[in-house]
């Protein structure tokens, strides 16, 4: 039985996760953050898409098609789009459900243009700094959010 649907967008570098700078951002690949996320919403008996752009449109199309498909859910990072994009931000305003915003770093700890996120004006969670956990607390409350 089918308990609810999330859409995990992945915003630009991130499939370069592994070998970018693993220093900030770890070891594990795009497809290792997937496969957890898979698993988890599948043993849940959650319905997930996962979609990876380096491209600003793909990621707002993405969204526009979550507002009438089903999507209870956007998990969110948005990657160097959080600074400025005021368009991922539109787009996030017109969903209805419920968006967490992920970062795999904890962005107050680095520069400071990183400290301002648009998508954060929607977001009803940010999770910043826990790496791929990030992620996974990030279903989890998605997850548990449907049971209240």
């Amino acid at each position: 039985m089918q308990q609810g649907k999330v859409l995990v967008l992945h915003g630009p570098n991130l499939n370069l996760l592994g070998t970018r700078q693993p220093e900030i951002y770890g070891y594990d690949t795009l497809d290792d953050v997937n496969n957890l996320l898979r698993e988890k919403a599948v043993m849940a008996g959650w319905e997930i898409t996962c979609l990876q752009s380096n491209h600003e449109g793909a990621l707002i199309d993405a969204i526009h098609a979550a507002r009438v498909d089903g999507t209870q859910a956007i998990i969110i990072n948005p990657a160097a789009y959080t600074h400025t994009s005021v368009a991922i931000l539109d787009a996030l305003n017109a969903f209805d459900g419920q968006v967490i915003e992920v970062h795999l770093s904890n962005v107050h700890k680095r520069e400071s243009f990183r400290h301002h996120s648009y998508v954060s004006l929607r977001a009803d969670g940010v999770i910043a700094g826990l790496g791929v956990q990030g992620y996974k607390a990030a279903l989890e409350a998605v997850m548990a959010a449907s049971h209240q």
